[in-house]
């Protein structure tokens, strides 16, 4: 078991969800939780992506809006594929949303074939897909365009109109706020050994028994291993927390119900990646930061991203933000304005 370490930087995941006859509604609702997280000193917000579906599909978006709307939160993406994505597109418009936060956002990727690929493959590559790469490649190729890797040799002048040779705009610092979603040992080795801070998520491959926590441990021994950095190097543990202690009888009784739904996967191995789910932790602040201050990869790390669970109300995320803030992880030894 690993010394305990403080937690330093608190974060929240939220997918977005919208009803689909009232999208805007969902947005807004998504932007008032990230506000509401920077009034309560939550150091990030994190948005999840997906398509064909009624939450975030355009996080960089959501991350401009939210940009204007707060002064001090970090916000992230857990996870972009980029297989899904033109790196050289995505490039102009983070480091542009980057800018106009004045530094404040944290893109997380993953990489290799898609999840559900084969719902909007060809919509997105209708011509192309058989010669498209979704491997490690091509989120490199991104980087070197975020940290002004040459995409021509010279910067030239056609007629009245003068080029330059890079991604334009250029943010500096982004580059070294990318972060990878690593789900096996083999992608936290990559994304120790390439310079990305790690985040792990309540999904991992068991590639070491049915126990959830300890392949997650595992991994996280395998990044810092393998970045230059060592046990410095950033590491965001992602759990499901349900902090129950101002949670009405009836948000109770829902919060327990969505649970049970859920803890039939927990401990099972599914598919042939064999991938494991962490259990929901729901209760009483305490007793949600006992189970954490027994967990080897939350005693190793320094921040999380709490996921908040996607089938919610507007009024169940106010009370998990205000529970996480206020009661949840002064326990855990957070407190605001302690990041840095």
């Amino acid at each position: 078991m690993p010394a305990n370490r403080p937690l330093r930087r608190l974060g929240f995941l939220t997918i977005g969800v919208f009803d689909p006859a009232d999208p805007v509604a969902g947005h807004e609702a998504t932007l008032e939780s990230i506000a509401l997280g920077e009034r309560l000193g939550f150091d990030s917000a994190w948005l999840r992506s997906r398509h064909l579906q009624h939450g975030i599909s355009s996080p960089v978006a959501v991350m401009a809006a939210a940009s204007q709307r707060t002064t001090r939160i970090e916000l992230g993406t857990a996870v972009v594929p980029i297989g899904l994505e033109n790196p050289f597109r995505l490039a102009e418009d983070l480091a542009t949303v980057d800018l106009l936060s004045h530094g404040r956002i944290n893109p997380g990727f993953s990489a290799g074939t898609p999840m559900n690929l084969d719902l909007f493959r060809d919509a997105i590559y209708p011509d192309t897909h058989e010669q498209e790469q979704f491997g490690y490649e091509r989120l490199l190729r991104f980087r070197g365009f975020v940290r002004g890797d040459a995409v021509l040799e010279e910067a030239p002048t056609r007629g009245i109109e003068v080029f330059a040779n890079t991604v334009q705009p250029h943010s500096a610092g982004l580059a070294s706020r990318l972060w990878y979603g690593a789900g096996s040992l083999a992608s936290a080795r990559w994304a120790g050994e390439n310079g990305f801070h790690l985040l792990t998520s309540s999904v991992v491959q068991g590639e070491h028994g049915d126990d959830f926590a300890e392949n997650q441990w595992r991994q996280v021994q395998e990044y810092h291993a393998a970045h230059p950095l060592g046990d410095r190097a950033r590491v965001s543990q992602g759990l499901v927390v349900i902090p129950t202690d101002s949670a009405t009888p009836a948000q109770k009784e829902r919060y327990a119900a969505y649970v049970a739904s859920r803890a039939g996967r927990v401990g099972v191995p599914h598919g042939p990646k064999r991938m494991l789910f962490a259990a929901d932790l729901v209760g009483p602040s305490a007793d949600i930061a006992e189970a954490l201050l027994a967990d080897p990869t939350f005693r190793a790390v320094e921040e999380v991203a709490f996921a908040l669970p996607f089938s919610f109300e507007p009024e169940d995320y106010v009370q998990l933000l205000h529970d996480i803030a206020e009661q949840l992880a002064p326990l855990l030894g957070w407190g605001p304005g302690r990041a840095g």
